[in-house]
């Protein structure tokens, strides 16, 4: 069986698609994988052969020009202004960025990036033939080339949000180019999918309109983080261990005082807590030069807050190997730290920046096993007492632990490439 993947330039979107095209190849079937050069790199280091044929659009930009747009129409719900859709840079006014003109100057070469992306992947769909196209949610390039060569398409989620949600949840995006029409296809909307990869357990269930399930069990995939723990991170010690997991798409996309990690971690000190706090290299800067820190930040260095519990900072270690060693994480509200704490079967509380982050830390919470707290409410005291709450009420880890057994009892990827075979015929 030959299946191409088609992924977007946003790493966290496809990595919960690595171990299904991992699956496929020591199966003895091809695979190719559809990316924008940007991602070349990353796909290598999975395994994966990348076909970097793309013109992927930067995802961090395409965030910056959305929290600008929401910011002109006064729904920006913090007390900060966003960052510079270009630079990155917190304005200070939001006459510091002409809209207008940057529309002007850049939305042509925008369009054509995307039509060549599109037409890149309908060209490699028609040369190499594969029997089925799998692409993340953002990826509209595979479904386009599969319609175009009649063969199955299947979306892969990458956590609790669908592909049948309402406003800014509705996270597929449209074809501006024509390009669907241009090859004679449906324009792409949730009724136009007919499959569905969805690695959540029954309890998180997104929806998926009237697409077909195809239900797989989450794994883990870090990238390229492959930072060893301390042998006693990995297992209970004898202080109840709290993570604190924080991505770097944050920082990016809302600003620098989004990075609320230094608050989190004297609030969680005050519990009298041991603190694990899971970093990259430019956060855990961040996180040092933070003023009033009495911390030691290094690439695996213990530090401790006068009086407090001790802390830990490590950088470039994976969320799952030190899991299984904590009674609760805190974290973005990010897809990958949602589902992998879920995997593990701990308490979660989100502090959240983003419609979807929200959404999905609004979905744990609805099922018991974790906390919302919005981005917009942050204070480092109430995010102190949820996590207490989440130490000391069962209810939360009982929670946690029954979506545990369901995403344990869930198809493997194995049984997720039987089904693809099916589909191809």
């Amino acid at each position: 069986m030959r299946v191409l993947f088609s992924v977007s330039a946003w790493p966290g979107h496809y990595y919960p698609m690595v171990p299904l095209g991992r699956r496929l190849l020591a199966g003895g079937h091809e695979l190719r994988v559809l990316c924008a050069p940007s991602q070349a790199t990353a796909v290598t280091a999975a395994g994966l052969p990348p076909v970097p044929a793309l013109d992927g659009l930067d995802m961090v930009l395409q965030a910056r020009l959305s929290h600008y747009w929401q910011a002109q129409a006064g729904a920006w719900p913090y007390p900060f202004l966003p960052p510079h859709p270009v630079t990155g840079v917190e304005l200070a006014s939001l006459a510091d960025f002409d809209f207008p003109a940057y529309r002007r100057a850049h939305r042509a070469a925008a369009l054509a990036a995307t039509t060549r992306s599109f037409d890149a992947a309908v060209a490699t769909a028609r040369q190499w033939r594969p029997d089925v196209v799998v692409h993340d949610r953002l990826s509209l390039e595979g479904l386009l080339a599969a319609r175009v060569v009649d063969v199955p398409a299947v979306l892969h989620l990458w956590g609790p949000v669908g592909i049948d949600e309402p406003g800014e949840l509705r996270l597929m995006p449209g074809d501006p180019t024509g390009s669907f029409a241009r090859y004679g296809v449906a324009d792409p909307t949730a009724a136009t999918v007919d499959h569905v990869a969805d690695p959540c357990p029954e309890r998180l269930r997104p929806p998926v309109g009237a697409a077909t399930r195809l239900d797989v069990r989450y794994s883990a995939y870090a990238g390229p983080l492959d930072g060893e723990p301390p042998a006693d991170l990995t297992r209970p010690g004898e202080r109840t261990r709290v993570c604190v997991v924080w991505g770097t798409s944050v920082t990016a996309m809302v600003g620098p005082r989004s990075f609320v990690v230094p608050e989190l971690v004297e609030a969680l000190a005050r519990l009298d807590v041991e603190v694990v706090v899971l970093l990259g290299a430019a956060d855990r800067e961040r996180l040092s030069a933070a003023p009033g820190r009495a911390l030691s930040c290094g690439a695996t260095v213990a530090g401790r807050l006068p009086g407090r519990g001790p802390v830990r900072v490590l950088t470039d270690v994976p969320l799952a190997r030190v899991l299984p060693g904590c009674a609760a994480v805190v974290h973005h509200g990010g897809a990958g730290c949602v589902m992998t704490a879920v995997a593990a079967g701990v308490p979660q509380l989100a502090v959240t920046f983003a419609g979807e982050q929200a959404a999905n830390a609004a979905r744990i919470a609805a099922a018991g096993a974790g906390r919302h707290l919005p981005g917009a409410d942050f204070q480092a005291d109430a995010a102190g007492a949820m996590v207490r709450e989440l130490l000391t009420d069962r209810s939360y880890r009982e929670a946690a632990g029954a979506l545990r057994d369901q995403h344990e009892r869930r198809p493997d990827p194995d049984a997720l490439v039987t089904r693809l075979a099916t589909l191809a015929g």
